[in-house]
């Protein structure tokens, strides 16, 4: 992701936050963890009045859906009943919570939770090397030596030609001897772990989605969209308060058991489909994310498809 695009992605959850603050008020005390908001609240300083706006409409026209889904946010249980909105750290999303914005009710001991995109819907960028064992880190189980006696060739390679300072544009070989050989080799990693391990699909779930249920909230400018999806898959969302029931009713929804298919996608040379039971599946594109040639790339990890219970608002913006 580009500079731009990063600041210009927590200017938006900074206009989120700005809009989850101003809609409680009208309910109930809330107060904002300012040294959390730091960064965000930066990025928003230096957009332009015309993006600042696009961006309070994005957060603005989500807003009443979220609350007909968490009632608790609006209820209070007297002056000790203190309610946070904070921003977490990106060292919470290495650990495996993707949230961004966090509503904490400390009395309760309760806490919600958004993961904030503008105009893209990857479910992550994970980065491939000749020393990162993706296995260890996805799911938990090591690659064996036919996947590293496959990639750190190439890697070697790739160091090579970043000493001399080659770019990936002039590099004409590079699908052929870079990037379809390390997808095979994921693909056949990925396989032979399967077979080792029947809880590879769930566990790679919870690495692309973090260990906490979570909003999406995707503003589409283009379209003018927000876009409010629940993952709702440990049963953590949609809880009714003391007073109040939720409107908006989220399923819980069911994680993978099963890998149907892992293949090369056609016609393609740097892409990987991987297709699970229950409604999941996933592209895997890989890619170089710098101009001269490094020994690492990046997966470019996008949704094909999500279970039916998982509930899916597009907010018109106002």
């Amino acid at each position: 992701m580009s500079s731009k695009s990063n600041d210009q992605g927590r200017a938006f959850e900074y206009a989120c936050v700005i809009e989850l603050q101003d809609y409680i008020e009208d309910h109930r005390h809330v107060e904002i963890d300012e040294k959390s908001i730091v960064a965000v609240k930066r990025a928003w300083n230096i957009q332009s009045k015309e993006l600042q706006n696009k961006f309070i409409c994005a957060a603005r026209a989500f807003i009443e859906t979220f609350f007909k889904a968490e009632p608790r946010l609006l209820e209070s249980e007297g002056e000790d009943d203190i309610e946070i909105i904070s921003i977490n750290k990106d060292s919470d999303a290495e650990r495996g919570d993707v949230r961004d914005i966090v509503i904490t009710r400390k009395a309760i001991h309760w806490d919600i939770g958004l993961s904030m995109k503008h105009n893209h819907f990857a479910a992550k960028h994970s980065r491939l090397s000749a020393n990162i064992d993706f296995g260890a880190k996805w799911y938990g189980l090591p690659c064996d030596d036919n996947y590293w006696n496959t990639i750190k060739p190439i890697f070697i390679r790739l160091q090579t030609l970043k000493k001399e300072k080659i770019a990936w544009h002039d590099l004409n070989d590079k699908e052929d001897t870079v990037y379809l050989p390390i997808v095979n080799a994921f693909i056949a990693e990925l396989n032979r772990a399967y077979k080792a391990d029947s809880t590879i699909p769930a566990k790679l779930i919870s690495y692309l989605l973090g260990f906490r249920d979570f909003y999406k909230v995707v503003a589409i400018d283009m379209n003018k969209i927000t876009e409010f999806q629940s993952f709702n898959l440990r049963g953590e969302l949609n809880k009714n308060g003391k007073k109040n029931k939720a409107t908006l009713i989220i399923p819980k929804a069911d994680l993978p058991t099963e890998i149907i298919s892992l293949r090369l996608k056609p016609n393609s040379k740097n892409t990987a489909e991987l297709y699970l039971n229950n409604g999941w599946s996933f592209s895997f594109r890989i890619h170089n994310a710098s101009t001269v040639v490094e020994p690492s790339l990046k997966f470019d990890i996008q949704f094909l498809s999500v279970p039916t219970n998982i509930i899916t608002v597009n907010c018109i913006w106002i």
